[in-house]
């Protein structure tokens, strides 16, 4: 993205979703693409058009429910050209959910699918199934969840890489 003013960070490390708003928001793809983009900077409408290939006003639109539902905040405004430019950013660096809902689920499941289909190279992509004991399957979460939240940021310099990690338990048939 261009050049932006120095921002800060998100200020929670992590957001229980809760409300059927925030769900509502989070069950379209372009939605949660927004939230893949803020989760590396700060940007504004335009930035975020050219970087996700869509257009301001559809994005201006998207931007406005996830505001409403209190994912995304203005972080800094800015007078350009006569104009008030807005950098977007996360109201958070991770959103948990207790309780999984249908639409968010497969809205962010179709997002990452559009990041694979356009990423470079040879994505990685994973399913296995295996049997494993309750607390088997905890410590594998813990694992998991460990791995994912201390692994160390590189830099601005570095490539970009998005992971995605589940951990269910099938229903039995």
């Amino acid at each position: 993205m261009d050049a932006r003013p120095p921002v800060p960070s998100p200020p929670a490390a992590a957001q229980t979703l809760a409300e059927p708003a925030q769900f509502k928001a989070l069950a379209h793809p372009l939605r949660q693409r927004l939230l893949f983009a803020l989760a590396e900077q700060p940007a504004t409408v335009s930035q975020l058009a050219v970087r996700l290939r869509a257009h301001k006003g559809n994005l201006a639109h998207h931007l406005k429910v996830l505001r409403q539902a209190g994912l995304v905040e203005v972080a800094e405004t800015r007078r350009v050209r006569g104009g008030t430019e807005q950098y977007y950013r996360r109201t958070t660096r991770r959103l948990v959910m207790t309780e999984l809902q249908p639409g968010p689920a497969a809205a962010m499941l179709q997002a990452v699918g559009e990041e694979l289909a356009a990423a470079p190279g040879e994505p990685l992509l994973l399913l296995r199934h295996v049997r494993l004991t309750p607390a088997q399957a905890e410590r594998l979460a813990d694992t998991l969840t460990e791995l994912l939240t201390t692994a160390e940021d590189a830099g601005e310099e570095q490539p970009r890489y998005g992971v995605l990690v589940s951990l269910y338990q099938q229903p039995v048939a």
